[in-house]
């Protein structure tokens, strides 16, 4: 925890000058008059980069984990597909990811009838449905790795004594191998999760509004570049500030 103490040096003195002086030069030079108009679009914008963030890393790790078991003590028949998606995942681009979903499967739905009479096709005609899946999968992808190593690294020797006293293979999992998995993961998870906040704005190139697209958007409409985009990143590194406090709060526990 940072003190007054050790914010009052003078090397930190002369950064929060040398900041406030950059804020209020951007603030009095820089043109800002299209927030207003802007607002009501770039706080959905916001919504949309948020939910996606939170729904496709929770959705990414509990797919994360069965990949990561299989990998770890799995038989070979369910760790080399799960070893195979992990190395596709991650030898591939998110973007080419995304693309082949969405214009691949969304172009190849349309072609059954049963689909497009189904109650899924209203949602199936959206680009949102391929982000969340490309992204999910991509988290899935890295995080599977990440728990391969996590459940390998648990001593054996705690797993051995739980099954001495007869503990049930499930609650042994669920009492003492995932919880320590996941404690050895935290501070990468976090750095995962902020990788995905970060990953989100290629989701704009099949359509899904987000706070990028709409920062895009200001451009195209106004010839303003700078500043949408300074404050763009603004929001990134406050959302990934805020992420980084939580799981450091987490580590803590």
């Amino acid at each position: 925890m940072i003190t007054v103490k050790a914010l009052m040096q003078p090397h930190r003195i002369v950064m929060m000058l040398l900041f406030a002086a950059l804020v209020i030069w951007c603030a009095v030079s820089l043109r800002w008059d299209w927030i207003p108009k802007y607002a009501p679009l770039a706080l959905q914008g916001l919504w949309t980069t948020i939910w996606l963030l939170v729904v496709t890393t929770v959705l990414g790790f509990l797919m994360a984990v069965p990949l990561g078991l299989a990998q770890a003590v799995g038989p070979w028949y369910l760790a080399t597909p799960a070893r195979v998606f992990c190395t596709i995942i991650r030898g591939t681009p998110l973007l080419l990811q995304i693309w082949l979903l969405y214009y691949g499967l969304g172009s190849l739905f349309p072609q059954f009838p049963w689909i497009r009479s189904s109650e899924l096709w209203p949602y199936l005609r959206q680009a949102w449905p391929y982000a969340v899946l490309a992204l999910t999968l991509s988290f899935a992808g890295y995080e599977g790795e990440v728990m391969r190593g996590a459940f390998s690294g648990v001593a054996k020797g705690q797993l051995e004594a739980a099954k001495s006293f007869g503990m049930p293979r499930f609650t042994m999992f669920r009492r003492i191998w995932l919880p320590q998995a996941v404690r050895n993961v935290l501070p990468t998870l976090g750095g995962e999760t902020i990788l995905q906040l970060k990953a989100t704005p290629l989701v704009a190139t099949i359509t899904v509004v987000e706070i990028y697209a709409v920062s895009s958007r200001v451009r195209a409409d106004t010839f303003v570049v700078y500043e949408p985009l300074l404050l763009l990143a603004l929001v990134y590194m406050a959302i990934a500030g805020l992420i980084a406090l939580a799981f450091r709060r987490f580590e803590e526990v």
